[in-house]
């Protein structure tokens, strides 16, 4: 019997996932630069680059749900905040397409 099966993994969440997406919608329309590629491709590109230089914060219960939350406006917010530029400077001068 497989593991997945036998556990609930959907109540397996990384809180980052949220607040990276939230950050990237935020800093994109704040932005409004047309020359900014915004294709599926590109936005998830920069979601990809900007998690991959963030600590994840998994959470499985509702405590973990308000610890999540605590930190949207702690330190960890800052270090989303430049994850998220840096993506979207990274994917802008190098698209992944033509």
């Amino acid at each position: 019997m497989s593991i997945r099966d036998e556990y609930d993994f959907g109540v397996l969440v990384n809180e980052a996932e949220r607040m990276v997406t939230d950050e990237l919608e935020r800093a994109l329309a704040e932005r409004a630069d047309p020359s900014i590629c915004v294709c599926e491709d590109c936005v998830l590109d920069m979601a990809a680059f900007a998690l991959n230089s963030l600590k994840p914060i998994y959470r499985v219960s509702l405590l973990g749900t308000m610890y999540a939350q605590a930190m949207d406006e702690g330190s960890y917010a800052g270090l989303v905040r430049t994850a998220v530029d840096a993506a979207i400077n990274k994917v802008h001068a190098n698209p992944g397409h033509d």
